[in-house]
């Protein structure tokens, strides 16, 4: 293998396009030709959430166009890489042709840190950044992908990076896209809950694969005037 798709979402795209440029200088570290999909700019899951599913397999037949047959699909964000993995085969249930393109597709596409250490192997990349973190495991990255260890591995690899505990960090933050926005107050509740527990674990930043959680942790902690930082996995991964 030495070329991979790198998909990078709009959210990120949007909001934290440097976490995109740190992931494809990290896949071109790993000596991996990039190629940055740009037929494609959303999988279809924040259309698919809100029940707009006409638009959803509009955005999903786009970025099944955009992917190259034989190349893998890496993407710098877990809920997005479980809409491509797990939900085209509830999206596409009445388009046997379509269906039978998703499934083709699923097994070539990717999480980050999924693929770093389940593909390629690998636990170091080279990386320092001396700050101490708390890692918070998005929702679908955990509970849809399984993804639980890979992130942690990695982390575990970046010189100079001290790992801080807190407590409940599989609860959600409370982002849940049009969550936050249908259910303000419990969004907010859950989100005080989880930077409660992040002042209490003396990190600096706080470290995620998935741009809303970040977007969403970020904006109460700015509101809050706590000074902790955010950062997405691939921005640790890529500092040296």
């Amino acid at each position: 293998m030495n070329e991979v798709t790198l998909f990078g979402t709009c959210l990120a795209e949007a909001f934290f396009p440097d976490a995109v440029e740190a992931a494809a200088r990290l896949l071109a570290r790993l000596k991996l030709r990039v190629r940055r999909m740009t037929g494609a700019f959303c999988c279809g899951q924040i259309a698919f959430n809100d029940g707009l599913r006409d638009e959803a397999r509009e955005l999903a037949r786009r970025f099944i166009a955009n992917c190259e047959p034989g190349t893998p699909v890496v993407i710098p964000s877990g809920s997005c890489t479980s809409m491509v993995k797990v939900f085209y085969r509830d999206l596409f249930a009445g388009e046997p042709e379509m269906l039978t393109r998703a499934a083709r597709l699923q097994p070539a596409v990717f999480e980050l840190s999924q693929f770093l250490v389940n593909v390629l192997r690998t636990k170091y990349v080279g990386a320092r950044f001396e700050h101490r973190v708390a890692f918070h495991p998005s929702c679908h990255l955990l509970r849809e992908l399984h993804v639980a260890d890979e992130p942690r591995l990695l982390l575990s690899g970046v010189q100079g990076l001290e790992v801080c505990e807190f407590g409940h960090p599989e609860e959600c933050c409370g982002f849940g896209g049009m969550f936050s926005v249908k259910f303000p107050h419990i969004s907010v509740a859950m989100l005080r809950d989880k930077m409660e527990n992040l002042k209490a674990s003396g990190a600096q930043f706080v470290v995620s694969n998935d741009c809303g959680c970040l977007m969403h942790i970020g904006g109460g902690l700015h509101r809050a005037g706590l000074p902790i930082g955010v950062r997405h996995l691939a921005q640790v991964l890529a500092s040296t």
